[in-house]
């Protein structure tokens, strides 16, 4: 498990992650979300030591990672995939890895067919592979001391469609297997499909968090008419909020109450739903609608 506890980082005056507090459970892949410039890359290297927090603490599995005797054995970490030696083959590095952590030459082998690496690419050097296959070899490198929690950032950046899926199928297993999953993707439809738990942070701070299915249930009601101006109006006079989308509304209130409310304006519905099924993008989009860096700016 990673806990994570009232984390702040500051840079001189500006406040990079501000009081920020969640859980990664084990078992279970949670969704790391939000904006560019929120906090999530500074609060994934505070996790893994590579930055000092001002306040608060991060533990994994209880500890600090700092105070593991052998990191890799316990956390595999992919923040970067092009933060790797390009004048080095892939099996090379891999090799390295294995060195370093005490791991017998045959882990190397196993790990590169584990992320389906050839013979040949990992004969290649590191400076001639696609940014596909600098995915593929940092998520080896995160896997090859069969740890039991992997801290993930875009891991998902540069794959093809099957090599997503192959990622999701990968993550989703290491998770059902015991393993705990954080999880940082601007893909929200992956993260949608594979995660448990989501974690949304804006300008530094928590927005939201929970179970996935919580945080879509609360979405509300969507709601779709060719009179959506007549249905907001009436929804309006009964004190309940709307939001434009996509074609239709998204309302702070239950399917029934908006039914009845377009019954007595006379609107004919053409869609009335829960807006869980609108899906995690339009959630993410209003969560961080004042926090995002485009959003700040206006």
């Amino acid at each position: 498990m990673i806990s994570v506890e009232s984390l702040t980082k500051q840079y001189g005056t500006f406040t990079a992650v501000d009081h920020v507090s969640f859980t990664a459970a084990t078992g279970r892949v949670t969704g790391f979300l939000g904006p560019n410039g929120a906090g999530k890359s500074t609060t994934m290297r505070v996790m893994v030591g590579l930055t000092r927090p001002s306040s608060g603490r991060v533990t994994i599995s209880g500890r600090d990672y700092r105070d593991l005797a052998n990191p890799g054995l316990e956390v595999g970490v992919l923040l970067d995939a092009s933060a790797q030696h390009a004048g080095r083959t892939g099996r090379e590095i891999l090799a390295v890895a294995a060195q370093t952590m005490g791991l017998p030459k045959s882990r190397v082998a196993e790990t590169l067919a584990r992320v389906g690496l050839t013979e040949d690419e990992a004969g290649r050097r590191v400076r001639n592979y696609s940014l596909g296959m600098r995915q593929r070899l940092g998520i080896a490198t995160a896997l090859i001391g069969d740890p039991e929690v992997l801290i993930l950032d875009e891991p998902a950046n540069g794959l093809d469609p099957a090599g997503i899926r192959w990622m999701r199928d990968l993550l989703r297993g290491f998770a059902n297997d015991g393993g705990t999953v954080l999880l940082s993707s601007h893909l929200l439809h992956e993260i949608e499909v594979i995660a448990d738990d989501l974690v949304v942070i804006g300008q530094g701070r928590i927005v939201a968090q929970g179970s996935k299915s919580e945080l879509l249930a609360a979405a509300g009601t969507l709601v779709r008419t060719s009179d959506a101006d007549r249905l907001a109006r009436a929804l309006h006079e009964a004190s309940v909020v709307t939001t434009p989308i996509d074609g239709g509304l998204r309302v702070d209130a239950d399917p029934e109450l908006v039914g009845e409310a377009a019954h007595r304006a006379g609107v004919v519905l053409r869609e009335l739903r829960a807006a869980d099924g609108a899906g995690l993008e339009e959630m993410f989009l209003e969560l961080t609608a004042e926090t995002a860096r485009e959003g700040a700016a206006a």
